[in-house]
């Protein structure tokens, strides 16, 4: 599976972008997607996830309320809704697909990720 992530770009804070990943393969019923986000300097860290097949999401703390992560089982594809966007959510931002060997929140347990698409908050 190959993981290809779109819809950064520059936004001023309060602001919204909707972030796409497209799959070329097929996702198993068991994956789960996922996207992290890496800022300068800053290790990778989770964002959100969702089950493939029964559409279960799970947020970090600091996104609940103003990201919305969906999937498209038709299509094979992944979003995340930003909304209410500040500053400190300027990063890089990746999806990824996989298992949950390590629980939802941790790198190890994806198997693919995209390349990223970058997102910039002007304060």
């Amino acid at each position: 599976v190959q993981l290809q992530a779109s819809g950064g770009g520059l936004v001023q804070a309060g602001g919204s972008l909707r972030l796409s990943c497209a799959g070329s393969g097929r996702f198993r019923t068991n994956y789960v997607l996922a996207w992290f986000r890496q800022a300068p300097g800053m290790e990778r860290e989770f964002v959100a996830s969702v089950t493939w097949n029964w559409g279960t999401t799970t947020y970090a703390d600091s996104v609940k309320g103003r990201f919305t992560i969906s999937r498209d089982k038709a299509k094979g594809t992944m979003a995340l809704q930003l909304n209410s966007l500040k500053a400190e959510d300027t990063a890089v931002y990746f999806c990824a697909a996989g298992g949950s060997r390590y629980g939802e929140s941790d790198p190890r347990s994806y198997y693919y990720w995209g390349q990223g698409t970058e997102v910039t908050v002007s304060s």
